[in-house]
């Protein structure tokens, strides 16, 4: 899988451009502020739908312009596709895929499979446990659009069994309408629980080898997925679920919110047996939260059969020289899109912005 080329109107800090990538490293230099990071961005837009720097759809069209576009051709293994997206001023989206418009912004995802890595990206190690979650989430939604639907409709559910304790003051219709949304919850929340499980123990062996290789075998990362429901059958999982809802049932009139469920979960991440969030160094939050994201890479290619596309924006100025090598390493032989100030490596492909514009 690879980008072939990008047309941007609009968007940021561009006014028009059309950008050509090749198969490989792509270095995408230039000075702050310059658009280096809003060009990956629009590719990142490209394949979810969505901004990892912003939740206003609005906040992508140039200042004082009326509507953003983006216009993006992927190359699949089989065959290619154009991306199309229309953000207008109240920052309502039209996409459409082959000339033909989507409809679910399922339809998009998994067509343009990213790896997206930032320096934000440390986060994940050392922050809260939505932002783990959120990993989850974007790395399974874009391998299987039947975990992005499941998805969905349990923040649907979800959604409405908190409005329900939030809005509802009579105690005796709250205990009478919740089971129906805990039979909901759990019957759709234990196919997510199984594949967060799956993936966290396909990526635990992944990640473990990866972060031997950056440490030169000094440290051992581990990953696992924590839960109050263990992974089981089923149908035993799903009793679970119904088991610790109804058991949560005060706690959760008394907060006013669901205080159990998956969207409560979270991985834990060690070295040497150690929680990083807590113990770690800065440089091995850095080095762990690299692991994942090329182990991810890994899995990527070994559940849908091609490499995704690889987006490293300004990490390099965040690692070692020896870190550096060892990254630019594992990532020869896929199209990755590398963001710097300055790069003082060998000749690759460079991309140099100013301003919003390709220097030629």
């Amino acid at each position: 899988m690879k980008v072939e080329n990008l047309q941007l109107i609009n968007f940021r800090n561009y006014k028009k451009q059309d950008i050509v990538f090749n198969d490989g490293l792509n270095i995408i230099i230039g000075n702050n502020a310059s658009g280096k990071t809003n060009m990956v961005e629009s590719i990142y837009y490209s394949g979810l739908g969505k901004s990892p720097r912003t939740f206003q759809d609005k906040e992508l069209i140039k200042w004082g312009e009326d509507f953003a576009y983006i216009k993006l051709q992927v190359a699949k293994k089989y065959r290619k596709h154009i991306i199309e997206i229309h953000i207008d001023r109240l920052g309502k989206k039209r996409i459409a895929i082959d000339k033909i418009p989507v409809r679910k912004i399922n339809e998009l995802i998994g067509l343009l499979n990213i790896v997206y890595f930032s320096p934000d990206e440390l986060d994940i190690i050392k922050e809260s446990p939505i932002l783990r979650r959120n990993f989850l989430n974007i790395s399974l939604s874009q391998q299987k659009k039947s975990y992005y639907s499941a998805l969905v409709r349990y923040n649907k559910i979800l959604a409405q069994r908190n409005k329900l304790l939030k809005d509802e003051n009579d105690i005796n219709i709250i205990k009478e309408t919740l089971p129906i949304w805990n039979s909901q919850l759990a019957e759709i929340g234990t196919d997510i629980l199984i594949e967060r499980y799956n993936f966290c123990e396909k990526m635990q062996g992944i990640t473990e080898k990866i972060h031997n290789e950056l440490t030169c075998g000094e440290e051992r990362l581990e990953l696992e997925y924590e839960s109050k429901i263990d992974l089981a059958e089923r149908e035993i999982m799903k009793n679970q679920f119904l088991d610790l809802m109804s058991k949560s049932l005060e706690k959760d009139i008394h907060l006013r919110y669901t205080t159990v469920g998956c969207h409560r979960d979270d991985i834990n991440i060690t070295i040497n047996g150690a929680e990083v969030r807590k113990y770690g160094s800065q440089g091995q939050k850095r080095t762990a939260a690299l692991s994942l994201k090329l182990a991810e890479v890994e899995l990527f290619e070994a559940e849908t059969l091609e490499k995704p596309i690889l987006i490293l924006d300004d990490v390099l100025s965040e690692l070692d020289s020896k870190r550096q090598s060892k990254l630019l390493e594992k990532i020869r032989g896929m199209q990755t899109l590398l963001t710097c100030a300055e790069y003082e490596g060998k000749t690759e492909y460079f991309i140099k912005v100013k301003n919003g514009q390709i220097e030629k």
